[in-house]
C-alpha cells in the first residue's frame, strides 16, 4: 500500500489540554479509527530556537524532543492534521511518502501484502 509517514515532533514535557501532548495525539488517534503510531525519545537535538537539547544522566525529565509517527492513507493523514489543528495543539509536523503492509500475517504467510 502506498500511503503516508506522518510526523509529530514535540518536546516530551508537553502538555496540552492537560495531558502529555503525545498521550493527546494517540487519544485522538484512536478515537478515529487510526490503528497505531509510535513515540521515539531523541537523545539529543535543537529546534527553531537553536538550543541544544540533550539527555544527561542526572536529567529526569523534560526537554528532549519526542517524535511520534503514524503510517497512514491519505483519509488518516488528512484527518491526523485536521485533529491537531483543531485541538490548537502547538506541534512541528512533516510528512513523507511510504509504501507499507505486512508480513506473515494468517492467510497470507510469507506473502508481501499491500
Amino acid at each position: 500500500m502506498k500511503g503516508w509517514s506522518l510526523r509529530f515532533y514535540m518536546h516530551e514535557n508537553q502538555k496540552h489540554r492537560g495531558m502529555l501532548l503525545y498521550e493527546w495525539l494517540f487519544e485522538q488517534a484512536r478515537k478515529q479509527g487510526i490503528h497505531g503510531g509510535s513515540a521515539f525519545k531523541a537523545m539529543a537535538g535543537y529546534g527553531r530556537h537553536g538550543v541544544m537539547h540533550e539527555q544527561a544522566f542526572f536529567e529526569l525529565a523534560g526537554e528532549n524532543t519526542v517524535l511520534v509517527e503514524f503510517i497512514l492513507d491519505d483519509t488518516g493523514t488528512a484527518a491526523m492534521l485536521q485533529i491537531a489543528e483543531n485541538g490548537g495543539a502547538p506541534l512541528f509536523w512533516a510528512k513523507f511518502p511510504a509504501e507499507f503492509g505486512t508480513i506473515g500475517t494468517p492467510g497470507h504467510a510469507g506473502q508481501l501484502s499491500g
